[in-house]
């Protein structure tokens, strides 16, 4: 097997394109090599931990660009044939990435990903809310009152913390971030036909 290793949050757009693209050459090739573990990495470190308004981050982080910044990722979404449905909240995601940290304890990140994904983009739920999150771990496949109890808990707080800070040492500084075999970077939301590309130079590696 080949470790992918994927820095994201579930609240950058570009991670969502990125994660929708890496699926569909997942799908188109079922015999790929990849061992795939997901990193935290917070879009908004300094975030409060109610969140705030979209808009108003938005416009703080875009001044007044803010209304067409989203436009060239509602593009690609429309182009991948999903319809997001813009949040109204920007949550903390310190909560969301310390489930993945347990899903990855469990083998479930990618279950865990995709329902942190969904609930954000297209069912405009609050992914800071522990109600939110154990549904969306249960599904996943996790105990429902274990991670309840750890939601409502400081575990893993700092875990999070420390992760998210190793990978901005290591120079990693946007998101979606993947590492191929600890060795390659590839940056940004990269098209499923490059993914395919990167599995059959493996999948050919593997088989010379």
């Amino acid at each position: 097997m080949t470790r992918l290793d994927i820095f994201s949050d579930p609240v950058c757009p570009w991670c969502l394109i990125g994660k929708l693209e890496l699926d569909a050459a997942l799908a188109k090739r079922p015999d790929h090599p990849f061992s795939i573990a997901w990193h935290p990495f917070r879009l908004n470190p300094q975030m409060p931990a109610k969140g705030m308004n979209r808009a108003e981050y938005l416009t703080a982080k875009f001044g007044e660009n803010a209304a067409t910044s989203q436009d060239a990722f509602l593009e690609r979404a429309a182009q991948l044939g999903v319809t997001v449905v813009p949040p109204v909240w920007q949550p903390d995601t310190t909560n969301a990435h310390r489930l993945m940290h347990w899903a990855g304890l469990e083998g479930v990140q990618d279950g865990v990903m995709t329902g942190l994904l969904k609930a954000h983009w297209f069912e405009g739920e609050d992914i800071a809310d522990p109600e939110t999150l154990t549904r969306i771990a249960a599904a996943a496949g996790m105990n429902i009152e274990a991670t309840a109890r750890l939601l409502a808990s400081d575990a893993d707080r700092d875990e999070v913390t420390s992760r998210d800070s190793h990978a901005r040492q290591r120079g990693i500084n946007s998101i979606p971030t993947f590492i191929v075999a600890d060795t390659h970077a590839v940056s940004g939301a990269q098209p499923t036909a490059l993914w395919e590309n990167v599995i059959d130079e493996l999948s050919g590696a593997v088989t010379r």
